[in-house]
């Protein structure tokens, strides 16, 4: 029996399917370090010595470092990361009010005369009143 034996490997399609999924489990492996490198220098609680440890055990035994890193300390990543989004979301929100109080001031200055506007019209507010309120708002 001189018979070929194909082996599943032997068909195109099988074949770009592992080569696709050897570059899919590739880009993840890689993915997985950067976020575990980002999450040891965002953790505010160790100290230069343990980020050093960790980033050395990560980079020269990655399999072992990364395994070991989620299993004893990957519970916070999301706390950790989580935390660092409410400070950037809470800096970017002071800013916002910051840079658009300038403008903001000038609306409120309006609102307040419009207000004031019609509590005299209403009668509510004298003329002197309405001139010192007036002057409390422009000033």
């Amino acid at each position: 029996m001189t018979g070929h034996m194909y082996l599943a490997y032997d068909y195109p399609v099988l074949g770009a399917f592992w080569t696709m999924m050897w570059i899919f489990l590739w880009v993840i492996w890689i993915f997985l370090i950067v976020r575990v490198v980002m999450d040891v220098f965002r953790d505010d609680a160790m100290n230069g010595w343990a980020k050093a440890a960790w980033l050395l055990f990560v980079l020269v035994l990655p399999f072992v470092g990364i395994l070991a890193y989620l299993l004893f300390r990957g519970a916070g990543m999301g706390k950790r990361e989580a935390e660092q989004m409410r400070t950037r979301q809470k800096a970017f929100d002071d800013y916002v009010r910051q840079t658009a109080g300038g403008a903001g001031t000038a609306a409120g200055e309006a609102d307040a005369l419009a207000k004031l506007s019609e509590l005299k019209a209403k009668g509510d507010l004298t003329e002197e009143e309405f001139q010192r309120f007036k002057e409390k708002v422009l000033h």
